[in-house]
């Protein structure tokens, strides 16, 4: 569905990726872990635009995303929940999902977003005239993961979901990953939470200072010595 071939990113003269290779099938949940700094972040908005990639090549579905503007991504049907969120903090909660929904026009199937959106995250449902600013860190989250799902996109990336979530959040938010991708949609998962990406995840990448030094599968990863040392606090 994704594929990077040979991807080099930076920033002035620093180089972010280093010529990183990475695909995703439809259906997948792929975790790319790593310390900070290591270029995750990068490699999510290289995908949607956000930054230029300077050497390789981006394709989604076949088709190249060198090039494109963001807005022209999302509506190949590639949505992103940034770190931090960002959500309008101006806004009722209804706002901002209706902001998810600016590229859709059938009516229809906006209310039927809605009620999906709702039925994964009833809490917001309770909130909808609340601005977006006043809600708890965990709430905001449910929102910024909501306004993505309103686009409905194909594939999703999340940007460090459960940052600076309570562990009782950041158990909610990754059982709503999991049920975002059993309804069907292909994620990528960018996340410093390794124990619980690679357990909600059926492969992974480790990025290292911008290079991709390991992939497979999730359950192997975990249980692989040196991601046990580095990312998992195992001996």
């Amino acid at each position: 569905m994704l594929e990077l071939k040979n991807v080099s990113s930076g920033y002035g003269a620093i180089e972010a990726l280093k010529s990183i290779n990475l695909r995703i099938d439809k259906g997948e949940i792929v975790t790319l872990i790593g310390a900070n700094g290591a270029g995750k972040s990068t490699t999510l908005r290289n995908i949607t635009g956000l930054v230029s990639t300077r050497s390789g090549e981006i394709t989604f579905e076949g088709a190249p995303l060198n090039g494109l503007p963001t807005h022209r991504i999302v509506a190949l049907g590639i949505s992103m929940v940034p770190e931090g969120r960002a959500i309008f903090a101006n806004l009722s909660v209804a706002e901002n999902l209706e902001m998810g929904a600016y590229l859709q026009s059938d009516k229809a199937q906006i209310a039927s977003e809605l009620e999906r959106v709702y039925t994964l995250f009833p809490r917001l449902k309770e909130r909808l005239k609340q601005l977006g600013g006043t809600l708890s860190g965990g709430e905001q989250q449910m929102l910024a993961i909501g306004r993505a799902l309103m686009a409905r996109p194909r594939l999703l990336l999340l940007d460090e979901p459960s940052l600076g979530l309570a562990p009782l959040l950041v158990h909610t938010i990754f059982e709503a990953i999991d049920e975002i991708n059993k309804k069907g949609t292909t994620i990528l998962l960018v996340e410093q939470n390794a124990n619980a990406a690679l357990k909600h995840s059926h492969r992974g990448y480790v990025l290292e200072t911008g290079s991709i030094v390991m992939e497979g599968r999730s359950e192997q990863l975990a249980a692989d010595p040196r991601v046990k040392a580095a990312y998992l606090g195992e001996k």
